[in-house]
């Protein structure tokens, strides 16, 4: 088990009846990125305690020997934080415009959380965040959808819809360079960018519910511009997927993309495979080749090295 090994998992639970709207951990079956146990004995393993009082969509990034956990500040399931005017219309109106924080060394040993905001004040909301760090410069690059609105409309009755906006930060303190980074002029939600040699994959779910909508697509920029190279993908097994996650099995040189499906009950991942992400051509993984607890939700996978796999599952317990 030297060198790098197995894979993290952070994500929420889909719990309408408890509080699954809390960062989970589950870790990969050795380093196979297709089978996944739940750690903590199904408890959370970070549980915010400020904001709405819930978090959705964690993700997970590596600095230079340290990690931090980011999510969205959002509560949809019980609790005296839930907004009064609950409902998603509103939430992307008058949601948080800052996300939640974890910083650890180790990844076992967590911070307190805190409160990063994201957002411009004209933002309805910041979701969905996810980051990747530059060693060379030692900044962080954030991405996360947001509602944008017109700043003399302060209650945010206009009509909108979901931006992917981007940022960099050292130290998810504060951030800088805030700008749009997608504006298709339709609701664009759950980007997920990925460097593949020397091109970039960016995988997004198009939220506009048009007849022409391309749902979740993939873009590849080969240095000369962002192109569609899929889309709708997965649509012909579930009408509805989400929160794209893009791993590279390096021993078996695979490309996986799990797809959160929310249309059946349970809800929970399917997996999609290639040799070629920036191809475009994602099929299916046979149903009995995949095992992920049912209602894992929104999350983001972090590729293990040296003795982190061993080092998680002894402090949390397979």
């Amino acid at each position: 088990m030297s060198g790098d090994f197995g894979y993290l998992f952070v994500h929420h639970v889909e719990d309408p009846d408890g509080h699954g709207e809390q960062v989970f951990f589950s870790l990969s079956e050795g380093d196979d990125p297709l089978s996944w146990r739940r750690l903590n004995g199904n408890r959370p393993v970070l549980e915010p305690t400020l904001g709405t009082g819930g978090v959705r969509d964690p993700f997970v990034v590596r600095g230079d020997g340290e990690f931090f956990v980011l999510a969205t500040d959002l509560r949809i399931y019980g609790g005296d934080r839930v907004p009064d005017a609950a409902g998603w219309d509103a939430w992307t109106r008058h949601g948080a415009r800052a996300v939640v924080v974890w910083r650890s060394t180790d990844l076992l040993t967590w911070s307190a959380p805190w409160l990063l905001e994201l957002a411009p004040p004209e933002a309805g909301m910041a979701w969905a965040p996810e980051a990747t760090f530059d060693p060379d410069t030692g900044e962080f690059t954030l991405v996360w959808s947001s509602t944008l609105f017109d700043p003399a409309d302060p209650g945010r009755t206009g009509d909108s819809y979901s931006r992917v906006l981007t940022a960099r930060t050292r130290d998810f303190r504060r951030v800088t360079g805030v700008e749009v980074l997608i504006d298709r002029g339709v609701a664009v939600i759950d980007t997920t960018v990925h460097r593949v040699g020397d091109a970039v994959l960016r995988v997004s779910k198009d939220d506009s519910r048009r007849p022409d909508s391309l749902k979740l697509f993939a873009e590849v920029d080969h240095g000369d511009g962002f192109r569609v190279v899929a889309e709708r993908i997965a649509d012909d097994l579930f009408p509805d997927v989400e929160a794209p996650v893009v791993v590279h099995d390096e021993r078996r040189d695979r490309w996986y993309l799990l797809v959160d499906q929310f249309s059946v009950r349970p809800q929970g991942y399917l997996a999609l495979t290639t040799d070629d992400p920036l191809s475009g051509n994602w099929r299916p993984v046979p149903a009995g080749e995949f095992s992920l607890p049912a209602n894992t939700k929104h999350g983001g996978i972090l590729p293990l090295r040296a003795g982190e796999w061993r080092a998680l599952a002894a402090a949390f317990g397979v």
